[in-house]
């Protein structure tokens, strides 16, 4: 799984499986943001939506049960 961490200047750093990968940020769909998850294809690199969703929506429950102390 291939994960944009953040941006710096022209690059973005994405977090992999087995570390983490310098990109061109050029070479990302202008769309691409912090937090998205990327799938390579034969045209380049691409937003998945329906795994950056499913990854979102997984962090918020985290999150609201942090914040609920664990009783969610």
């Amino acid at each position: 799984m291939y994960i944009i961490d953040c941006f710096e200047g022209e690059f973005a750093i994405v977090e992999t499986d087995d570390g983490t990968l310098k990109l061109l940020r050029a070479e990302l769909p202008e769309s691409a943001a912090e937090g998205d998850v990327l799938q390579r294809t034969e045209d380049g690199w691409q937003v998945d939506a329906e795994s950056t969703q499913a990854r979102r929506e997984k962090l918020a429950a985290r999150r609201r049960r942090l914040l609920d102390g664990g009783n969610a």
